[in-house]
């Protein structure tokens, strides 16, 4: 069996001390180029592997980071999730995950849990606990479609959003258009497709309805919720030619579902438009025209932004953020077999 090569071998090889060695591996920076490069170097030819339980007993860093996610019944949380975990190759960054369920908290409890085991940053979509209470744990944080005023965050551009959405159904000749929301407030990302919905409406002079309601975190819930929200629009609306657009692709699923119970088909009183682009849009029974989040682009401008962010607090001289950094990821309109 091939002995393990260690820090003293890798000095030998190169001339330098044990501890040059240990700082190259725990804080390179300290060192100049040149002799990083001569030590990286000497790792290839000696063909070392690094002991990972050795460097974390050294360093303190895992390179783990931790992930708080509200559920995993909306598509677009369980797409954002997998985009985010597909960067170890690129980061080399792992993950350690936890579903939030909308209670303060058992997140709190999580975000304990996680600094336990000494994660070097997180990645929050959750809505439950404020920006403000997250910076107070004074560790690398980027957040996700969610209020973001003391942390750093990448969002959607959910007005512009709310705008694509509104106009693609102002083009269809609906009689009336109806947005389907839950009930944020300003502070939230996705506000901005409420504000955007009506913007354009009122613009165009377009007779409109805006349904903010809880929809629910569950499959059961959500369902009985938009149940009663097309029952009404049923009851409200029976004749009129209908432009319908969800806050997100998971709920719009389930009405046009309930639709096509009811009729048996998507009726021309029907043009829907959901929000997010998960993968439920395009294989749903009738693939549903959507307003693209862009997923891969917001997990891989998060990840770029933490490891920015963890890789300045590596330093010798750190220097910490001014104010928190905002990236916001343009909107795609995607037209699929829901609009005309």
């Amino acid at each position: 069996m091939k002995k393990s090569v260690t820090f003293q071998d890798i000095a030998n090889y190169t001339g330098f001390s044990k501890t040059t060695i240990s700082r190259y591996f725990n804080n390179p920076d300290s060192l100049t180029l040149e002799n990083q490069q001569i030590i990286s170097d000497a790792l290839v030819a000696l063909d070392y592997k690094e002991n990972k339980v050795a460097r974390i007993l050294a360093s303190g860093k895992t390179e783990y980071i931790g992930i708080i996610v509200p559920n995993l019944f909306l598509h677009y949380y369980s797409e954002m999730l997998n985009q985010l975990l597909s960067t170890y190759e690129e980061f080399g960054y792992k993950f350690l995950v936890f579903v939030g369920k909308d209670k303060k908290d058992i997140e709190r409890q999580y975000i304990s849990e996680l600094l336990a085991y000494q994660i070097e940053g997180m990645i929050i979509l959750s809505h439950t606990i404020s920006s403000e209470e997250l910076a107070a744990y004074h560790i690398p944080i980027v957040t996700i479609e969610r209020e973001d005023k003391y942390v750093c965050s990448v969002n959607t551009d959910n007005y512009m959003g709310g705008m694509q959405a509104a106009s693609l159904l102002s083009k269809t000749n609906c009689e009336i258009l109806i947005h389907i929301n839950s009930d944020v407030t300003p502070e939230v990302p996705s506000y901005g497709r409420i504000k955007g919905f009506k913007d354009i409406c009122e613009e165009k002079q377009l007779p409109y309805e805006i349904i903010l309601t809880d929809l629910g975190s569950t499959y059961e819930e959500s369902s009985e919720k938009i149940k009663d929200v097309f029952q009404s629009i049923e009851e409200k609306h029976p004749d009129k030619r209908k432009g319908i657009f969800l806050s997100n692709d998971t709920h719009a699923n389930i009405f046009l579902n309930m639709i096509i119970r009811k009729y048996g088909k998507l009726p021309e009183t029907y043009q829907i438009v959901g929000f997010d682009n998960s993968s439920i849009s395009a294989e749903a029974v009738i693939p549903i025209t959507t307003i693209g989040q862009q997923i891969d682009v917001i997990a891989q401008n998060a990840m770029e932004l933490l490891v920015m962010q963890m890789n300045e607090r590596k330093k010798r001289k750190p220097t910490p953020l001014k104010e928190p950094i905002h990236k916001v990821v343009t909107p795609v309109l995607i037209r699929r077999d829901t609009t005309d």
